[in-house]
């Protein structure tokens, strides 16, 4: 599969997950049988979040790069470049990105529960930092997978109960 139309399939799963309402505890956020892995069209359903135009922006720029490293993280997965998954993951999205994106500027306008969400990815991306490193040594693939799906299960929970305005 080409890069551009796996970036492409990646981005259609993002963009379906939004379109959902957040999970109940203990299910998980987009299964095959939810309305928007089928193109159902629902009504949007997510809290609205209003952010002033120029944080906005910013905001929406940061969940973009967050995409793209998550891409790159994959590439490096499937090359088995460990090492630099998880530094770029701790480095973009993990613990220690808090100032390279922002985030004390846009926290004051995000609903408690987002601010959970984001920090949920944020902790998640740092362990999966630590599983990368464990995986360059042991070669445990599966355990490294497993920690990135729970950054990206956390992104899906937040784009499934939130959108900006």
């Amino acid at each position: 599969m080409s890069k551009r139309i796996f970036l492409a399939a990646l981005g259609g799963l993002i963009l379906a997950a939004s379109a959902g309402a957040a999970p109940t505890e203990g299910q998980h956020p987009m299964t095959m049988d939810h309305p928007a892995m089928h193109g159902a069209a629902a009504e949007d359903s997510r809290q609205l979040v209003e952010f002033p135009p120029a944080l906005r922006e910013k905001e929406l720029a940061n969940m973009r790069d967050h995409l793209m490293t998550l891409s790159r993280i994959q590439e490096y997965l499937a090359q088995k470049e460990f090492d630099k998954a998880g530094e770029l993951a701790e480095k973009r999205l993990g613990m220690s990105s808090f100032g390279l994106h922002g985030a004390h500027e846009v926290a004051p306008y995000m609903p408690k529960g987002m601010q959970d969400a984001g920090t949920a990815m944020h902790h998640a991306a740092s362990r999966f930092a630590i599983a990368t490193q464990e995986a360059a040594i042991d070669h445990d693939v599966a355990r490294a997978l497993g920690a990135l799906n729970e950054v990206t299960q956390a992104c899906v929970a937040c784009h499934a109960a939130y959108r900006l305005q």
